[in-house]
């Protein structure tokens, strides 16, 4: 049964890894009756972790879909995982939530995880309210945690909750919004509502006029009430709340323990009060910087947020409407691609089970299954309307592998599958590097990378190792330097005859004709792996025809594809071409594009050559006592320092670092820091290498030429 507009509420789980998202959705699921027995991670038999490699794993790898009713409300759950080599799910789940619910384990305050998903938390600007969860557990610790709370996100997160008592023994919590205390029994589930003791009811007091305060803040004839009676209704109370949450002005703070089954039922009652239904969010922006507004009697307008290919099921898409109703039997179209989709039928989820429903409408999330043509991020409409969905912006990859199939015969079964994940993880890119002679995988992490691996050995059946990546490297020069060449072959019959002089120097924006010539006509090449050639017709007097220009520039662009040192890519060169000689008979352009690339190589290697390396800036985010060791990591990588700052109670560290040095970075700074520091990277620029580093990789190369010839 499809549920109105302003009844659903789409809520996304976020936190570090081991903050127990996945155990918290099961005991929503439980409470409202969505499931009859409570799994858990342990036994690896929870509704949202349902692959088998999650179940294997004991944690969360991919955004999960549920629901549940409560009240009211139809609640849309997303399961995210923890760590951040999977990002995406993270970006995918918050692009169609309403509200985030940020859980911290009370045992380890705000971590690194959570830090890193709070970034994108803002850029979404989505409602936010934090669970401080497994209060149960011995170094339980709330204050310490809302303090940490509060000093990283901000004195607009408010205690609507806190513990009695916490620890082992935890049982009791006391709500400042309702004023009442919950005492669970062992068992935990529905609580007995009694009085909040004495000793606690001035904190109590202080912290619901915060709250009663903080509503009146965003409406000024609440305000106005507010001063007259000191006190609002609670019809009045829930209204200002959810102005307040929906404009990200407050973000409440509760308590919980999942694993106990204490505190799941208020948060959700909380839920479907007062968070924000998509009809009551900001309308959602299109590509052309319009926006739609949430309308179930609008056209219909749905955005694949993710999609997955399943075992015996095939492709399966998860969508959320934002405009109109989708049912079994639509013909939509795919706006990237202009193809036409039929909706094979409607899905509510929860996790791997689905359940057919006549319709969804706007605001509401759902699944269909084995679309032909469509993928994440692709938006599907009604005839009427012409505008897709703004993107999804995914991050950029921070880790690159090389990829080695068994057998060259299965290349091609290897390529197809792995084209197939490209399509439904837009934070995977495949290349095939002509230059590098290798195919490889741009990913978020090792764990993302494995993961990859696994499915397409289990799923696929084809196994694949990594290798380490080469590195594209650039050739340019630094000196000016003069040359010529003469390409002469005679065998019978018309030869071939042609030669070259000319003069290569360091290009750069804005440099002076080159001294001494006579300039006839430039061309100025944006090369397609960066930088450029100028490439400069300096002939006088006819010793070479124009008509010959094309197959000397040929030549150089061969060369240029693949530099004389090390195979690698040139750039930043300008070439002017001054005196040749050419035959009546003999000459044509091969002989013109040999002799070009003879005295190319001549001049190059006289021109003081110089390789350039990629070098990226890379941000690392840590804890204190894990800095000496990174910095110590760095200083062996050849990374160059470039500031440290304060973020809240973690360090940022950047730096830039080449990247033939951050092979395998991932797992060594997960190592070091005990999984409790991140990074990011984004290339910077080309610079220079080493010279000792230099004649090594001119060295290797020549003994792989060696070897292939």
């Amino acid at each position: 049964m499809s549920v109105d507009t302003k009844n659903i509420r789409n809520v996304v789980l976020l936190g570090h890894s081991g903050s127990g998202k996945t155990s918290f959705i099961e005991t929503m699921l439980f409470e409202s009756g969505a499931i009859s027995r409570m799994g858990n991670v342990q036994n690896g038999n929870t509704t949202s972790d349902f692959t088998s490699i999650e179940q294997e794993r004991g944690n969360s790898l991919f955004s999960t879909l549920m629901h549940v009713k409560w009240r009211n409300s139809k609640i849309n759950i997303l399961d995210t995982p923890g760590f951040d080599d999977f990002i995406g799910e993270v970006v995918c789940s918050l692009k169609v939530a309403d509200t985030a619910i940020v859980l911290v384990n009370a045992a380890h305050g705000v971590e690194v995880g959570t830090e890193i998903i709070w970034e994108y938390v803002e850029k979404f600007h989505t409602p936010s309210m934090f669970v401080i969860n497994q209060m149960d557990h011995e170094k339980a610790d709330f204050d310490l945690s809302f303090e940490q709370i509060q000093s990283r996100f901000g004195p607009k997160a408010i205690l609507f909750q806190y513990p009695y008592n916490s620890g082992t023994g935890f049982n009791s919590i006391i709500d400042a919004l309702r004023m009442t205390m919950y005492v669970f029994d062992t068992q935990g589930g529905k609580p007995k509502k009694v009085d909040i003791p004495e000793s606690e009811k001035a904190r109590a007091n202080a912290l619901h006029n915060a709250i009663v305060e903080a509503a009146a803040e965003n409406d000024e004839g609440l305000m106005d009430k507010y001063f007259e009676s000191g006190n609002l209704s609670e019809e009045e109370l829930s209204k200002g709340l959810t102005i307040a949450l929906a404009n990200q002005q407050i973000f409440p703070v509760f308590c919980a323990s999942a694993t106990k089954n204490m505190g799941s039922g208020r948060i959700m009652g909380f839920i479907n009060d007062i968070a924000p239904s998509p009809a009551e969010r900001p309308e959602a922006k299109l590509e052309n910087g319009k926006t739609i507004t949430c309308n179930a009697n609008g056209p219909a307008v749905l955005f694949i947020y993710k999609t997955m290919s399943e075992p015996q099921v095939g492709l399966v898409s998860y969508f959320k409407v934002y405009s109109g109703k989708v049912k079994a039997g639509d013909d939509l179209i795919n706006l990237k691609n202009n193809s036409t989709e039929r909706i094979s039928g409607v899905y509510e989820s929860n996790g791997k089970v689905r359940n057919t429903i006549d319709f969804l409408q706007a605001g509401d999330i759902g699944v269909t299954l084995k679309l032909k043509s469509s993928h994440t991020n692709n938006t599907l409409t009604a005839k009427s309307f012409t505008t897709a969905i703004d993107p999804i912006h995914f991050p950029e990859p921070r880790i690159r592998t090389a990829v080695v199939p068994p057998s060259k015969n299965d290349m091609e079964k290897l390529i197809k599958a792995l084209h197939q994940i490209e399509e439904e993880d837009p934070t995977l890119i495949l290349e095939q590097s002509a230059t590098l002679k290798q195919t490889i995988l741009h990913g978020q992490g090792q764990l993302h990378l494995d993961l990859i691996k696994y499915r397409i050995e289990k799923v696929n059946g084809v196994h694949m190792d990594f290798d380490k990546p080469k590195i594209p490297y650039r050739e340019t020069i630094t000196k000016v330097a003069n040359e010529s060449y003469r390409h002469k072959k005679q065998s019978g019959g018309a030869g071939q005859f042609g030669e070259v002089h000319m003069r290569i120097e360091p290009y750069y924006e804005g440099m002076p004709e080159p001294a001494g010539l006579t300039v006839k006509n430039t061309d100025i090449e944006n090369l397609e792996w960066g930088g450029k050639l100028a490439f400069y017709w300096c002939v006088v007097g006819g010793t070479i025809d124009l008509k010959y220009s094309s197959a000397i520039k040929k030549g150089i662009m061969q060369k240029m594809v693949e530099g004389p040192l090390t195979g690698s890519n040139c750039q930043d060169i300008r070439v002017s071409i001054y005196e040749g000689k050419m035959h009546a008979v003999d000459s044509n352009d091969m002989a013109f594009m040999l002799a070009s690339i003879g005295a190319f190589r001549a001049a190059f290697k006289n021109a003081s050559p110089q390789i350039l390396e990629p070098i990226y800036d890379v941000e690392i985010t840590c804890p204190d006592s894990a800095m000496g060791d990174i910095m110590g990591d760095l200083q062996t990588r050849r990374a160059i320092i470039m500031g440290m700052d304060s973020d809240g109670h973690h360090q940022k560290i950047k730096a830039r670092v080449p990247l033939a040095e951050l092979y395998q970075y991932s797992s060594k700074l997960r190592s070091i820091s005990q999984g409790r520091a991140n990074f990011s990277m984004k290339f910077a620029d080309y610079v220079a290498v080493p010279s000792d580093i230099q004649q090594k990789l001119i060295d290797a190369h020549k003994e792989e030429e060696d070897e292939s010839h």
